[in-house]
């Protein structure tokens, strides 16, 4: 089974020159761990999940600390930056291992050097459970 029939074609992004509030939001709007980060020609530069900012705010001390970071700090300045990228045709098997040794819950997916998709971990016990694998 190739990536291009599991992923999610439909990719919540965000800008590297957003606030981290607005990932915030955008996180609990989708219901959804990370983010595609990307720059203003739409090009994927980077990812951003919760665990990255809930990091962030842990170092950032008390409560106006924390405020404070979610409103000046960047997307950018926490990104991972180059994010982890798969094409469409890669082997839903080859993906998995990819997430595994990345330590990563989600791959995006570049198709022709555009984002086409993203790939995630509960993608692939979803077709487990439903004996798609």
């Amino acid at each position: 089974m190739r990536v291009t029939e599991l992923m999610t074609t439909d990719v919540v992004t965000i800008r590297g020159d957003a606030p981290v509030s607005d990932a915030v939001a955008q996180l609990a709007d989708s219901r959804i761990g990370g983010l595609a980060v990307v720059d203003r020609h739409n090009k994927l530069v980077g990812t951003i999940s919760a665990s990255d900012i809930l990091a962030a705010e842990a170092e950032a001390g008390d409560e106006e600390a924390r405020a404070r970071m979610l409103t000046t700090t960047l997307v950018s300045d926490l990104m991972t930056s180059p994010p982890l990228t798969v094409t469409a045709d890669t082997e839903v098997r080859e993906a998995s291992l990819q997430m595994e040794y990345g330590e990563v819950h989600r791959l995006f997916v570049e198709q022709d050097g555009e984002l086409a998709g993203v790939i995630s971990r509960s993608d692939i016990v979803r077709a487990h459970a439903g004996g798609k694998l």
